[in-house]
């Protein structure tokens, strides 16, 4: 069985356990945070952003995660400044034009705020002229600071930014600094018998994650299931 990590990622903090080159620096790492043996995060979360960041000692899903060419989706919260409308938000689908080529299509919406969302620290600082909003955007690539970008290129540059899912995990009622510890297991041979409940029932969707059992970023299954 692979282990699995889900951290909420606070504002300041490395997506790594050391802060190599920089002996003596005050930055905090994964390290102040995590203290399990042989995980890794899969892919990275900017310094300077929050939220969700998937840790494995599974060289093989931590592939599957991180790697652009697996397209496998992210979702932020933005807090941007002004209120894109409807053309700036069907740019970020469509895809919008950066340095280093046009984005591919994206999902994206305005929404509110989130709920029970924890304040950052340090705060971000407001324009007071400037009205501010919140977008949701889905992406399936990994450039550097892409959303940052893609927001900016649309004339609404970010002020927070959090991740809010990774393929099926969600950041859920993580807190900033606690992480939780899933399950996963390689996926069903097909010549198994289908995955039930410890009570006999079938189970078609896993009630978490809303996939079927076996699929790709769907190995888990809640500790009431057996196979």
């Amino acid at each position: 069985m692979s282990r699995l990590i889900l951290f909420n990622k606070p504002y300041g903090v490395l997506s790594q356990f050391t802060d190599e080159g920089t002996a003596g620096s005050p930055r905090k790492t994964l390290s102040d945070f995590i203290n399990v043996p042989g995980v890794y995060a899969a892919g990275r979360l900017d310094q300077d952003s929050e939220g969700l960041l998937v840790l494995t000692d599974d060289g093989q899903l931590q592939n599957r995660i991180s790697d652009p060419k697996f397209k496998q989706p992210k979702t932020y919260w933005a807090q941007v400044e002004g209120v894109p409308d409807g053309a700036a938000l069907q740019d970020l689908r469509s895809g919008v034009g950066l340095k280093d080529g046009k984005t591919a299509p994206a999902k994206a919406e305005a929404i509110p705020e989130p709920e029970n969302l924890w304040p950052r620290d340090p705060p971000i600082r407001f324009r007071k002229s400037v009205p501010d909003s919140w977008i949701s955007l889905t992406i399936t690539e990994g450039r550097n600071r892409q959303v940052r970008r893609m927001t900016a290129a649309v004339g609404h540059p970010t002020l927070r930014l959090i991740r809010a899912q990774v393929g099926d995990w969600r950041l859920g009622e993580l807190r900033p600094g606690e992480w939780r510890a899933i399950p996963v297991y390689p996926p069903r041979p097909s010549h198994a018998p289908a995955a039930k409940f410890a009570d006999g029932a079938p189970l078609s969707i896993d009630p978490e994650t809303g996939r079927h059992p076996g699929d790709f970023l769907g190995h888990y299954y809640p500790p009431n299931m057996v196979r």
